[in-house]
């Protein structure tokens, strides 16, 4: 059942202009904050939004969204103490930050800045209200106790892609950590505080959202450099925010038809586009190929076999055709992952060379 939304006053903590931790004298060679991207006093202190929405089956709120987290200390992404999901993005309609919580089953929403509106418009699609979990047959026992113990799991739609694009951009070909450091960085750098109480409610970083195209694509050489992305990979996010436009209208396209729009642009290949179609438009069969350790799992989890390869990784998925990338995320909740034996990836610090 939709739910209604309607203004209330703001919460009484101030928001300050920057996050407590952008206050702190920075170490020599750290990023610096344009005093551009700090936010305007008017958005800081927007009235707030509320909704409540009930979805049809069951529910895990944490477990729907974990896609959306880059790590332990995203920039715009928070789960709270009392398990509630604090998330900041940039909307068609300008920046805007979400609180939701679960209330026995309703999920409580609600929002500040520009926009708003927009983000509860779109709650229950963000939510999974458009996926199709019951059409989803298991073909393995593994698979379908994951499913039988996991019944809240839905597969998200933010409508959104720069946000998913660029930080999959990131995590290309390098180890996860530094990726992660990459966007919480840069995102801190160049986004601006959230809207609303989230740039204070924590106690070491608030959160904040991404920069807008332009600011992504004014960002200098140098500052790409500091925060260890290469050339390749800060290439790859100058082309792709020239056509940010463009690009967003993945987001209403069937799968195959966005996965080409996305790789039109060079840089940008099958890992990158199902990694941000999976979470922008929800894509069942989003099935992510070239990743390193993805195959072996796979394998590993359906055929015993953990040196699989991502031709019998297809292989073993197409039972599952047009439900690939649920599959592969019930076999991931599973926890059956063959032991390293092999070294991880090396990791590179570009900032210090």
């Amino acid at each position: 059942m939709a739910g209604r939304f309607a203004p209330r006053s703001a919460p009484s903590r101030s928001v300050p202009r920057q996050a407590a931790a952008d206050e702190a004298p920075q170490a020599p060679g750290a990023l610096h904050r344009p005093e551009s991207q700090q936010a305007p006093e008017s958005q800081q202190a927007s009235e707030a939004l509320t909704r409540e929405w009930t979805p049809c089956g069951p529910l895990d709120l944490r477990l729907v969204l974990a896609p959306l987290r880059r790590g332990p200390a995203d920039p715009t992404f928070r789960i709270d103490r009392d398990g509630s999901v604090w998330r900041a993005t940039r909307t068609p309609a300008g920046p805007g930050a979400l609180h939701l919580t679960d209330r026995g089953g309703r999920i409580g929403a609600t929002a500040w800045g520009p926009g708003a509106s927009w983000l509860l418009d779109q709650l229950p699609t963000l939510l999974g209200a458009q996926d199709e979990p019951e059409v989803f047959r298991p073909r393995h026992r593994l698979v379908a106790a994951v499913q039988h113990r996991r019944p809240g799991l839905r597969l998200l739609r933010t409508g959104l892609v720069l946000e998913s694009l660029i930080p999959s951009i990131l995590e290309q070909k390098v180890t996860t950590d530094e990726a992660y450091r990459a966007w919480r960085l840069l995102v801190r750098t160049y986004g601006t505080p959230a809207p609303g109480p989230a740039a204070t409610l924590f106690t070491t970083h608030g959160l904040h959202v991404m920069p807008d195209p332009r600011t992504w694509s004014l960002i200098p050489s140098w500052e790409w450099h500091r925060a260890g992305v290469d050339a390749k990979r800060s290439a790859t996010i100058l082309r792709a925010v020239r056509v940010a436009r463009r690009l967003e209208e993945a987001a209403t396209m069937p799968l195959p038809e966005a996965t080409a729009r996305l790789e039109l642009i060079p840089g940008i290949g099958p890992w990158t586009s199902a990694e941000t179609l999976q979470r922008a438009n929800g894509a069942a069969d989003a099935v992510t190929v070239g990743d390193l350790h993805l195959p072996g799992i796979i394998g590993h989890a359906l055929a015993g076999n953990r040196n699989a390869d991502d031709e019998e990784m297809l292989t073993l998925l197409a039972p599952y055709e047009g439900q690939r990338h649920r599959a592969t995320r019930l076999i991931l909740l599973s926890g059956h992952t063959p032991s390293r034996r092999a070294p991880r990836m090396t990791r590179g610090d570009i900032a210090r060379l």
